[in-house]
């Protein structure tokens, strides 16, 4: 029987639930689509339970009809300011003098073993790379020799309260959260090339109320932050610079926005209705782009600044991608090459099947990412299976500790 995958991506701006059939090793085709304006979510957090429920059901029942398939768990995208990452190291002894799949996951577990408060939930555990007896730069140590096994590893943490808020949501619509997915990473999985990834390169998806960013280095994450800005800043900046409503402002950013100014001729104008006016007014399409160009340089700057915080400015020869909706701006990469001092590129889904007449934009990443994500988890599944044979292989016995462990995660979602 064919696997099915469904993502739920619940942003600022809509919510896209995708329903896809896996179709051979890196191919999903999707089977069921259902895109809905988001209500109660600003900034990618939940301000409003009914309403960001509301929206998610919305979505769910139009992704379940058009795929004639009931949605009852999935994997949900997770953004907002109050996501943090840091790096931790484990190191354990190798039994057997062999690195097997269960000596890895003890070390994924020395390395989680940091101190995280209360109201913090860990989302990620991401191995950046392995060292074995003292020997780093190992990617895949399983199966060599050795006695002591080292990770580190990059953990990415969330507020429980607001995780909590979108696991009710996403509840009341009927379906279980299987994981959350950071954005940015979910973006990559459609967006990078294993090439940037070797190299090194930052992934930066600007969506509605977030832009968000994952440096990628030797084929791992090493870094990623999540910004509280995005393209609905820069249309407030244009309803509050043009006196438009937000509606109004939108469309025109659309419509006729552009991300530099220079490129934008003097002689261009376009008709608006601002408030107070009682006949529509001529705009310059140049002051326009002036608020739009001022905006996006500042979000950029903003990353760069924490690029450079991170460490790994030096590390990104394959530059940047841009994806995410507000991507889609004419002129950004040339923008953000500028700011940034590096390669720009913009990506969006590609290599589609079945209904994927609107999901090619980079508005769509994340959405599409959630079900590319879904394959590697279920390629981590049959080394799970072998790390619990070769834990009985082993003759280990289960501590009390484990036994409660056990117990609690079977009482967690």
């Amino acid at each position: 029987m064919d696997e099915i995958v469904v993502g739920i991506d619940v942003g600022t701006t809509k919510v896209c639930t995708l329903v896809g059939r896996v179709e051979g090793e890196r191919l999903v085709r999707i089977l069921g689509v259902g895109i809905e304006p988001s209500d109660g979510i600003k900034k990618g957090v939940i301000v409003d339970v009914a309403a960001a429920a509301q929206a998610i059901r919305r979505s769910v029942e139009q992704a379940e009809r058009t795929s004639g398939l009931e949605i009852t768990s999935a994997l949900v995208s997770l953004a907002g300011g109050h996501v943090s990452s840091i790096n931790s190291r484990g190191a354990v002894a190798v039994t057997g003098g062999v690195v097997d799949e269960y000596d890895v996951a003890q070390v994924m577990e020395a390395a989680r073993a940091v101190a995280i408060p209360h109201d913090r939930e860990v989302i990620h555990i991401i191995q950046r790379g392995f060292a074995l007896d003292g020997q780093g730069g190992v990617r895949h140590p399983i199966g060599m020799h050795g006695y002591r096994l080292e990770v580190e590893a990059h953990i990415i943490t969330a507020a429980v309260s607001t995780v909590e808020n979108l696991r009710e949501c996403v509840a009341q619509a009927g379906v279980e959260v299987s994981q959350f997915v950071l954005n940015p990473l979910a973006s990559a999985e459609v967006v990078l090339t294993p090439q940037e990834r070797e190299m090194g390169v930052a992934v930066c998806d600007i969506g509605g109320g977030t832009t968000d960013l994952a440096i990628y280095v030797d084929g791992n994450v090493w870094h990623t932050m999540v910004l509280a800005v995005g393209g609905n800043h820069v249309t407030s900046d244009i309803s509050h610079g043009l006196r438009l409503a937000l509606p109004q402002a939108e469309e025109i950013k659309i419509q006729r926005g552009h991300a530099l100014r220079r490129e934008v001729g003097p002689e261009e104008y376009f008709k608006v209705h601002p408030f107070g006016e009682d006949h529509p007014v001529q705009i310059s399409r140049q002051d326009l782009v002036h608020i739009i160009e001022a905006r996006l340089e500042e979000i950029f700057t903003l990353v760069w600044k924490e690029i450079k915080r991170s460490g790994y400015d030096g590390l990104l020869p394959a530059g940047m991608v841009l994806t995410g909706g507000a991507s889609a701006m004419p002129g950004i990469e040339r923008l953000a090459g500028e700011v940034l001092g590096m390669p720009v590129r913009t990506a969006g889904p590609k290599d589609l099947l079945g209904l994927v007449d609107r999901l090619h934009s980079p508005a769509f990443s994340t959405s599409v990412g959630l079900l590319y994500w879904a394959l590697a988890m279920q390629a981590q599944e049959i080394p799970r299976a072998r790390r619990r044979r070769v834990r009985r292989a082993k003759g280990e016995k289960m501590t009390p500790l484990d036994i409660i462990k056990t117990w609690i995660k079977r009482l967690l979602p």
